[in-house]
């Protein structure tokens, strides 16, 4: 059994081993040199404290390769699910060859455990190799990245880690079992990515927020959370727009941010404008045909009482979050496999 399903897994192994490995050849060799340039630049800007431009440039500069080696992550576990996992059976099926097949002396249970076996190990490998590598490539990029696209935040801490080894293995095993209940391979692959799909917007939205308690504390209004101050031209009044930020917890991923009025009463959330009521007439924050001095106006802003409250997962909870999502991936994955061992013994003919 173990032959056969080498015979018969061994062009498309080929296939995804290549694009692995010009993978990893292209980090490998690029990886140093990012990272010499990332350190060089915070060698320099922390003298005349300018990293925050320096953060930007050197995201911005990277930006492209930075998305797509991400989207190569996050693509792999669908595609193998998609292409390895949903014909496993609905091939034997449509081919009718299971009729010869599933009545050798190789019990049906047996076929099935060598087939998932080795090509969801394969699958699981490929996805944890893919996944380290480029987390490892990334670094200096995830340390300069923007707020929306740091390494906690939903859209990259997918393609991070150890995470993309849950996904691969559960895609496979999804796909067998879409497999068996359908019957048919096309349909199946839709099924299995629309399922697929499903689930990976449900975690981060549903499940990841809440596998620990998330921290809620208040902060001062500073540069760091407020990216500037606007000025109403007709009421005169200011305006300051909270950032997804969280002071002091760089990298963080930020639930929720509400700026709040002297009572404590939420009056803006991120990326709406928040009224302040400081004077634009005099002071530091008038305008006088020109944009207020931020720090000297932001100071005046804290002084009347209005602060940021944030609810946020800090940096530090990355890799128990890598493993626990991990292991519920696995849970999952679990699951569904003694599914397809009954369904295959006492319900598929």
């Amino acid at each position: 059994m173990i032959w056969l399903t080498w015979r018969q897994f061994r062009g498309s192994a080929a296939m995804t081993a290549a694009v692995l490995v010009v993978l990893t050849a292209v980090l490998a060799l690029t990886g140093p040199d990012l990272a010499s340039r990332y350190s060089a630049g915070i060698a320099a800007c922390t003298r005349d404290d300018t990293c925050e431009r320096f953060y930007d440039r050197f995201f911005d500069g990277h930006q492209l390769p930075f998305l797509a080696v991400s989207l190569v992550v996050l693509l792999l576990p669908v595609l193998l699910g998609l292409f390895w996992g949903a014909p496993l059976i609905t091939r034997e099926l449509e081919a009718g060859t299971h009729l010869l097949v599933w009545n050798q002396s190789v019990t049906r249970g047996r076929w099935l455990a060598v087939k998932l076996g080795l090509i969801g190990l394969t699958a699981t490998a490929a996805a944890c190799l893919c996944g380290l590598v480029v987390t490892w490539w990334s670094g200096p990029l995830d340390r300069s990245a923007v707020p929306e696209l740091a390494v906690m935040a939903p859209l990259v801490f997918g393609a991070r880690g150890i995470t993309p080894m849950g996904y691969a293995a559960f895609a496979v095993v999804l796909g067998v079992t879409v497999g068996m209940l359908v019957r048919r391979t096309l349909p199946a692959v839709a099924l299995t990515l629309t399922a697929f799909v499903a689930v990976q917007f449900a975690v981060p939205l549903l499940v990841r927020p809440h596998l620990m308690s998330p921290i809620t504390a208040t902060f001062e209004i500073s540069q760091a959370n407020v990216p500037g101050i606007a000025i109403d031209g007709e009421t005169g009044s200011a305006h300051i727009v909270l950032r997804p930020v969280v002071p002091g917890h760089p990298g963080a991923w930020a639930l929720s941010s509400d700026l709040l009025d002297p009572s404590g009463r939420t009056i803006a959330r991120v990326g709406e404008e928040g009224p302040v009521g400081v004077s634009t007439t005099s002071g530091p924050c008038a305008p006088m045909g020109r944009s207020p001095e931020m720090g000297a106006c932001l100071a005046e802003v804290n002084g009347l009482g209005y602060r940021q409250r944030a609810t946020y997962h800090p940096l530090e909870r990355f890799w128990p979050f890598q493993w626990i999502e991990t292991g519920i991936y696995a849970l999952l994955t679990a699951g569904l496999t003694g599914f397809c061992f009954w369904w295959i013994r006492r319900r598929l003919s």
